[in-house]
């Protein structure tokens, strides 16, 4: 959940167990950290990014780029497990994405490579390194913390069911990424990006500025070549705005065409996970794989009649050309100058691309429902998280959201430095998913972003989709205040539980600004083609340098 604001570490410094253990964290989850201390690759680190010129050859290759390099022998499975792990190594210590390497990575890549050879090549995916937001459920020797030293040690039973689909596509599962703690959901003075097992993400195209989050690991990791691929969770902001910030390509899905089994969840009317991609063409690739129905998660029943068996295939670099595009201006413009002048050169290449644009279309009850929206959070935060604890850690000793809670206050110095938990306060005070004050509040939220908000305007419209600026450029980070963002259009998609995708429209002192895309449910083959086209006619995707500050 993106809602940016949330406080950090120091710049540069990292939890240590030292840390852990002087702040009173049982000795249980001192003894856990061990190796796990909040960026566990930092002392292998080498202090300068130009110690990973190596990578260099495979700096932004794609997906296809990269089996066809695996299918004529030139790299193996492993020989790219170990590039992304080299570079991770020098220069992750900076960034802060990874929370923690698979130190599985390199065995999974072996047999994956003596299948290649015996059986030839599962998929799309066969030995493409993939990291994993920390919220997201692993059964094997990494954690599933959500970033929050109270989760430490208790390991899920079973992967998580998108991690099923992975692995089963042949995807190495490089490591986990760092994120905003509780997927932003704890405070209300955070910072984003920023964890108390990970430290704080920083922005690969300038250290000193936000990541956006809560998936910003997932967003620097793919952004700055560290995986070829992630996965990243949504809520209301979580996947879009990262990805827009680090420069890349997200999809935030229709909620229930991926599957929430084992993840660490705020909402269920609104959670989703999703892809985070280079490119609209690997995005489209990893949404191929993550989509379909599960049993374990009813939202998806519907999936099986709306997921596309290939979403590549509406990759389509004339996409555009007679597309009716809706312009979003009312509450998504003018927080931003630098946001809108970005945004206004999008439109001139939209139009130019051979898109009708239906300039303004503005969203309906825009702003009206933010409260039903809070509420609805909070009252089914408090029922999902004890659900999940009882499935997927169940040897964990938090058991509900007043346990978790609990673990803050007694482990204040180290959870708590730099914000609060004002928001599992708030959820611990509201009643049962019965309750009618959550019944009146969910039911608001979605005939005001629904019925009479995106699908009113697209039918009365005739629209194939809504366009608006997703999110300003980045912020300077700042641990005593927190977050200080302006601008945001993913509210009415998030909350409505439709698609969306953000895709790279340019930048503003060297910092990437993003475009969203959004649509009707199951629309999702619709926005690939539309952000497809776009992507290949403006080419706007500049990799990071990783400088200290922006270039002003």
């Amino acid at each position: 959940m993106d809602d940016s604001n949330e406080r950090r570490l120091e710049p540069g410094r990292e939890l240590s167990r030292r840390d852990l253990v002087r702040s009173g964290v049982t000795t249980g989850v001192a003894l856990a950290v061990g190796t796990l201390s909040a960026s566990p690759l930092q002392a292998q680190a080498e202090s300068s990014p130009a110690k990973a010129a190596h990578m260099c050859e495979y700096e932004d290759a794609s997906v296809k780029e990269l089996q066809a390099s695996m299918q004529i022998g030139r790299q193996t499975a492993r020989s790219l497990a170990e590039a992304y792990l080299d570079r991770i190594r020098a220069v992750d210590g900076e960034l802060h994405s990874i929370i923690e390497v698979n130190p599985e990575a390199l065995d999974i890549a072996d047999a994956l490579d003596r299948e290649r050879r015996e059986r030839g090549q599962r998929g799309p995916l066969h030995g493409i390194p993939v990291v994993l937001k920390d919220n997201i459920a692993t059964a094997d020797r990494m954690e599933t913390t959500a970033g929050s030293l109270a989760l430490l040690g208790a390991k899920p039973p079973r992967d998580a069911s998108l991690v099923e689909r992975l692995r089963a596509a042949g995807a190495v599962i490089l490591g986990k990424t760092n994120l905003s703690e509780w997927a932003n959901y704890r405070g209300a003075q955070s910072s984003s990006g920023w964890s108390a097992r990970g430290g704080q993400c920083r922005n690969p195209y300038a250290l000193d500025r936000s990541p956006c989050g809560s998936s910003s690991g997932s967003a620097v990791a793919v952004s700055a070549n560290l995986a070829a691929l992630a996965v990243g969770t949504e809520t209301d902001g979580s996947i879009v705005c990262p990805s827009s910030i680090c420069g890349i390509v997200g999809i935030k899905p229709t909620v229930g065409l991926i599957s929430r089994a084992g993840i660490v969840p705020i909402a269920h009317s609104q959670d989703t996970a999703g892809p985070m991609a280079r490119t609209v063409a690997d995005a489209a690739v990893l949404l191929s794989v993550l989509a379909g129905a599960d049993t374990g998660d009813p939202a998806t029943a519907d999936a099986a009649a709306n997921a596309a068996p290939d979403y590549t295939k509406f990759l389509d670099p004339h996409g555009l050309k007679g597309a009716r595009i809706g312009v979003a201006r009312a509450r998504v413009t003018g927080s931003s100058p630098e946001a809108d002048a970005v945004f206004a050169a999008a439109l001139r290449e939209l139009a130019g691309l051979g898109a009708e644009l239906v300039d303004p279309t503005d969203i309906p009850h825009l702003g009206e429902y933010d409260e039903a929206e809070r509420d609805v959070l909070a009252h089914e935060f408090k029922a999902d998280i004890a659900a999940y604890l009882r499935e997927w850690a169940p040897t964990a000793a938090v058991r509900t959201l007043a346990d978790l809670i609990a673990f803050n206050e007694k482990n204040r110095d180290a959870e708590m430095r730099f914000f609060g938990q004002e928001r599992f306060v708030y959820a611990e005070t509201r009643g049962p998913l019965t309750d009618p004050a959550y019944l009146k509040a969910l039911e608001t939220c979605r005939r005001l972003s629904r019925t009479e908000g995106l699908d009113a305007v697209l039918a009365a419209q005739r629209l194939d989709a809504i366009v608006a600026p997703t999110k300003g450029p980045a912020w300077v980070i700042d641990l005593v205040n927190g977050d200080h963002s302006f601008g945001g259009s993913s509210r009415p998609a998030a909350v409505s539980g439709y698609p969306s995708i953000t895709v790279p429209a340019g930048s503003s002192f060297g910092l990437p600004v993003g475009i969203t895309f959004m649509g009707r449910a199951w629309s999702e083959a619709t926005l690939i083609r539309l952000a497809y086209a776009f992507e290949r006619g403006s080419r706007h995707r500049q990799p990071p340098r990783m400088l200290p500050t922006a270039q002003l």
